[in-house]
């Protein structure tokens, strides 16, 4: 009788420990909700929401002005519509081209920091210098741009002339220029950052992979294909996934830059979707635009996700 007495007695302080334990449990788990709430919030408010909502709006004819009292509901035919809508086939089409900015950013970037991390003196002065054009404002460089490209007084153009090219290219003004002179600018104003992101991760590489290979005999450029490229993969995989994603999304240079002119030749699919949901005031055929969108940015980086599995070396 006297043990049992004592066995209940001694549970009772692990009892009240379980508890202050669960007690203590539930307040870390509070604070951490409380902490993260914020981003789950503006999560769903301007990331989940606007999806759902532009889903639903895909299917009427909508008119943000006249409030939701005037939404009718029109089935596939927003979609209907859009495979006979040239200007935005032809800004897919834009979008399509512009995914070459990619791969030759990736190119120019990795080959500057490699000479940048191996060769070069006063190293973080050139990280700077190619950084600063990312950290600049989009219209400050679009301006520039324009001056650089302008088809009668820009210095591009004059130099051409006092070379002996009596007719140079109208540049942002030709329909068959302008999107290249786009892409020019998107890819200089990239460099910097993917270089900044190769340079990080060439720091991981160990430099006895290096000298195992000099001794080896294996020359530099080998040492390049055999152990830089394959290490970098990961870095390569990452910057490729969000680069794809960023030329979809484009749509501050081609607004300052060309306007999506001339002719539509620089336009692309969110600035075609901006035109028409804000310009043109077609909220329901906007959010078709931006569903198709959603899906061909889903559908390229699931082929970039799978696809991986053959290249990148973790």
């Amino acid at each position: 009788m006297a043990t049992k007495i004592h066995l209940q007695a001694g549970t009772i302080p692990s009892v009240q420990v379980k508890r202050k334990r669960s007690m203590q449990q539930v307040r870390e788990d509070l604070v951490g909700y409380a902490f993260v709430s914020p981003m789950i919030l503006g999560l769903f408010i301007f990331t989940l929401f606007p999806i759902i909502a532009s889903f639903f709006l895909s299917f009427t004819n909508w008119n943000f002005v006249a409030g939701f009292s005037k939404v009718k509901f029109l089935g596939l035919d927003n979609f209907v519509k859009l495979v006979h809508d040239s200007v935005f086939l032809l800004s897919l089409k834009n979008n399509l081209i512009l995914m070459i900015v990619v791969p030759l950013t990736l190119i120019f970037s990795l080959v500057l920091a490699v000479i940048i991390d191996k060769k070069i003196h006063f190293k973080d002065f050139f990280k700077v210098v190619y950084f600063i054009p990312y950290i600049s404002s989009v219209v400050a460089v679009a301006i520039v741009f324009q001056v650089l490209f302008h088809p009668t007084y820009g210095p591009i153009n004059q130099i051409l002339i006092d070379w002996g090219i009596a007719n140079p290219p109208k540049w942002l003004a030709d329909p068959d220029f302008a999107l290249y002179c786009v892409m020019g600018l998107m890819i200089w104003v990239s460099i910097g950052y993917n270089m900044i992101i190769f340079m990080a991760g060439l720091q991981s590489i160990p430099n006895d992979l290096y000298e195992a290979a000099d001794i080896d005999g294996a020359s530099k450029l080998r040492q390049f294909f055999s152990i830089t490229v394959p290490l970098l993969s990961p870095t390569t995989f990452f910057l490729l996934v969000t680069g794809i994603i960023g030329t979809f999304k484009a749509f501050d240079v081609i607004s300052v830059l060309t306007g999506g002119g001339p002719a539509n030749s620089t336009s692309v699919v969110v600035y075609r979707l901006y035109e028409t949901a804000f310009v043109n005031l077609q909220s329901g055929y906007a959010s078709a635009m931006a569903i198709v969108l959603l899906v061909f940015v889903l559908l390229i980086t699931l082929v970039q996700w799978f696809g991986q599995r053959r290249w990148v070396n973790y």
